[in-house]
């Protein structure tokens, strides 16, 4: 059975291990940041395997921003992101964020319709 745990705060070792089944590479050189400088992160795991995670970035007041979404390749398609979102909506709702954003590639949009995300214009502008 698949459990979605609000701050896990996995090592790195753990976060890396998804990341490279989930985006390709080994993330950055730590995670150490992203865990404690956000709103808060879930993380889904089966048995004591991180197999998904959620950050949940925010601007200090009333904006979160849902960053890093990702399942392990052997587990997608299960549902588990979805879930992963459901609780960090109400984690960052519970830390007293009033929006919560999401940015994605285009062809991630029915996946987010479904989590319940409305359309808005944003803009991006790569730094490096």
């Amino acid at each position: 059975m698949i459990e979605i745990v609000s701050d896990p705060n996995p090592e790195d070792a753990a976060l890396r291990a998804l990341w490279l089944s989930a985006w390709g590479d080994g993330g950055p050189e730590s995670f150490a940041k992203i865990l404690t400088h956000g709103l808060g992160h879930v993380g889904a795991f089966d048995g004591k395997r991180l197999i998904g995670f959620v950050n949940i970035a925010w601007d200090g007041g009333v904006h979160a921003f849902i960053l890093d979404t990702c399942v392990h390749a052997d587990y997608q398609r299960q549902g588990i992101a979805l879930r992963l979102l459901e609780r960090a909506e109400q984690l960052a709702r519970q830390r007293g964020a009033l929006w919560l954003h999401v940015d994605f590639e285009a062809r991630l949009e029915g996946f987010y319709r479904k989590a319940g995300f409305a359309p808005t214009a944003a803009g991006l502008k790569r730094l490096a």
